[in-house]
């Protein structure tokens, strides 16, 4: 079916828009992970979501904001050390995230009014687009809610806030991601070929990838990187003698460091051999041109994905690395999403 040329037109400058917001939501993402792996996420007590939006700009204001967490029980306990500069040091990532996080609901928000106003938004697509605003605020208070985990007797995130943030985070990702690439991609014919139920292999692997990474936000939560710094063994062994140190067995799954970092190593190295096996599959089929881009592109982001993974754990987690490694989690997310869309040929949205 033929589209009228403005439609078109809409159809690209929404995909636009769109790609912004998706880039935007990658680089919170990733300056969330800076921001754990400096300790930097309990800089700010308080919320202020609308106010908050200057940091401190003169001495005094900036020691009023030193004092609030000078009576925080991470300084108490753990930062004593700091003076009014380390502070500062610490801050402005969390500061950043934070202010991010807030451009994205600008940047989201604005176009999104404009475009409706202007009578450029397909019907269907307008509550699709209102749910990803609600989920973008609603992750804003689950970021906070998280913070606060921390903000108690025991200056610690809850590793269980900190993955529900992530994996919020992921959905609102990959949710903008699908309709951006339709809109900008629309799906070539044939893209399935003869390759069997390729949507929904590619789906099974996206959520094997998503596991994968919301299982790494536990080893980010209890810092489970920092243990165990060899590959393939764990302290000599395979599998390490404190697998099921913790009774019940299931409280292993997401409280034991040994546990859970081992897992992680697990379900990368089987996600490295599902995805071979899915490469493999697809070399047999003939698949349009963007659907064999995909999985070319897959195989290759996953090499690096777990070269990546194994290089962190040997080196001890520089901040550097372990950032990349993060953001390389979301370019294979981003690569499957854009398959599924090639993959998806019934209809265009």
């Amino acid at each position: 079916m033929m589209l009228d040329p403005n439609e078109v037109q809409y159809r690209r400058q929404l995909g636009i828009w769109l790609a912004v917001c998706c880039a935007l939501i990658f680089a919170m993402v990733v300056l969330g992970g800076v921001t754990r792996l400096t300790g930097s996420g309990l800089s700010m007590v308080d919320w202020r979501p609308i106010m908050g939006v200057l940091p401190p700009l003169s001495l005094s204001e900036w020691q009023s904001t030193f004092e609030m967490y000078q009576q925080s029980p991470e300084y108490q306990k753990k930062n004593m050390h700091l003076d009014l500069g380390g502070f500062k040091s610490i801050f402005w990532f969390e500061y950043a995230h934070r202010l991010l996080g807030r451009t994205i609901g600008m940047v989201f928000l604005l176009p999104f009014l404009y475009f409706l106003i202007r009578g450029r938004i397909n019907r269907e697509l307008i509550p699709r687009f209102v749910l990803m605003f609600v989920l973008g605020g609603l992750q804003g208070v689950l970021g906070w809610y998280m913070v606060k985990s921390g903000l108690v007797n025991d200056p610690h995130v809850s590793q269980y806030r900190l993955t529900a943030h992530l994996a919020a985070a992921l959905l609102i990702y990959i949710y903008m991601l699908w309709h951006m690439f339709r809109l900008l991609f629309p799906p070539q014919p044939g893209a399935g070929g003869e390759f069997r139920g390729p949507f929904k292999k590619t789906l099974a692997v996206l959520g094997l990838v998503v596991v994968t990474i919301l299982s790494g936000g536990f080893v980010a939560g209890l810092k489970a990187g920092f243990a165990y710094n060899t590959f393939p063994l764990m302290d000599g062994q395979l599998i390490p003698q404190a697998y099921l140190m913790l009774q019940p067995a299931w409280l292993n799954m997401f409280e034991n460091i040994a546990t859970v970092q081992f897992n992680h190593r697990l379900l990368a190295i089987t996600t490295l051999i599902v995805v071979l096996i899915y490469w493999l599959q697809s070399r047999k089929v003939d698949l349009a041109s963007r659907a064999r881009l995909s999985t070319n592109l897959l195989l290759v982001a996953v090499l690096v994905q777990v070269g990546l993974g194994i290089s962190t754990l040997l080196l001890h987690v520089p901040v550097a690395l372990a950032s990349i490694h993060q953001a390389m989690a979301l370019v294979v997310v981003t690569v499957l999403v854009f398959s599924l869309t090639q993959l998806h040929v019934h209809k265009v949205d």
